[in-house]
């Protein structure tokens, strides 16, 4: 049998990544997802030279893509270093250039359009983790006209402690089950987030937005309440659902529960999704009395953070887009 010519394997460069602020949660959570990838390599600066600006300069301008742990400010400064046509490509996990010019906002599921935007871009600054279960169940309803732009939405979301920090990590943990197990907070309502939230989920204004602390490590839970008679189109609550169903089919990350009628179940928590890049959307409804509740599940240190900068710069540098996004499963 004649046997055509052997395939050629497509060799591609190791890419050279930075993670500035490697030290910190999401830092840490970033490097446990890539270690032991065969397409990248990861570098950080002499720990001789750790605090020396230019060590930091001239590291930033060698990789092929930074990927910036940082509080805001910092992230500034170590934009700033980087040269003009320079190579490298930056991912930002502070809230300083989420709705920047320039700047591709790092959630792929927005649209098939913000995928490819995100994949080719300079610039891209990783999403806050409560805005994304927001956005998730909020923009499809406007896309698909069931909800106006102007409808006045609010946000109720809990997070496990460590997305607050280091400090709020080490008060939780030496308090124990002393710790307050629900700690409301963000009640100037001018939380950072909200900015994104109205941007990416084309809002005419600003949620009200409450967010609150769980005495858990990790994992999100997110709720926005609907008034069936204040949306433009009149819709079940299974039609909403079929709705979001239709926005992420195909997605490999955010999916869309079965519309069920359950006064509770083991699927409904904060903490199921925990150390994955993984987003349910679940829709409750009692359709005579017109209440719908839209919820978001996933992990704020998962898709909420480290998940979603791995995902994105899969993207970005051409691999599998899921490749590594979860944690691993220890041995």
């Amino acid at each position: 049998m004649l046997q055509g010519p052997p395939k050629r394997s497509i060799w591609r460069p190791m890419t050279s990544i930075f993670i500035d602020g490697e030290a910190g949660t999401t830092g840490l959570q970033i490097r446990d997802r890539l270690k032991g990838r065969t397409d990248i390599t990861l570098v950080s600066i002499d720990p001789e030279r750790r605090k020396d600006p230019a060590a930091k300069r001239e590291l930033l301008n060698a990789v092929d893509v930074a990927i910036l742990c940082l509080p805001d400010e910092a992230a500034r400064e170590a934009v700033a270093m980087i040269e003009p046509g320079s190579r490298t490509r930056v991912i930002d996990a502070s809230t300083a250039f989420r709705v920047a010019e320039g700047w591709a906002y790092g959630m792929p599921e927005l649209s098939k359009a913000h995928r490819s935007r995100i994949a080719g871009a300079p610039r891209v600054a990783n999403p806050g983790c409560y805005p994304q279960g927001m956005i998730a169940c909020v923009r499809p309803l406007i896309a698909a006209g069931i909800m106006s732009s102007d409808y006045p939405v609010t946000y109720n979301a809990v997070s496990g402690y460590s997305g607050g920090g280091k400090k709020m990590i080490e008060d939780y943990e030496a308090k124990g089950t002393s710790a307050s197990p629900y700690m409301p907070y963000g009640l100037t309502f001018a939380h950072k987030h909200l900015p994104e939230m109205q941007v990416y989920a084309e809002l005419a204004h600003a949620p009200i937005f409450q967010p609150a602390v769980g005495n858990y490590a990790q994992g999100m839970m997110g709720c926005v309440p609907v008034f069936s008679e204040l949306l433009t189109r009149k819709a079940t609550g299974a039609e909403i659902r079929d709705c979001l169903a239709a926005a992420y089919e195909g997605s490999a990350m955010i999916e869309v529960a079965p519309y069920a009628e359950i006064e509770r179940g083991p699927d409904v928590g904060p903490e199921v999704l925990n150390n994955t890049n993984r987003m349910r959307l679940h829709v409750f409804a009692n359709d005579v009395r017109g209440h719908v509740l839209l919820m978001s599940i996933y992990d704020n240190l998962g898709k909420g953070a480290s998940g979603a900068a791995v995902q994105n710069l899969n993207l970005m540098i051409g691999a599998e887009e899921s490749l590594g996004v979860d944690l691993p499963i220890a041995a």
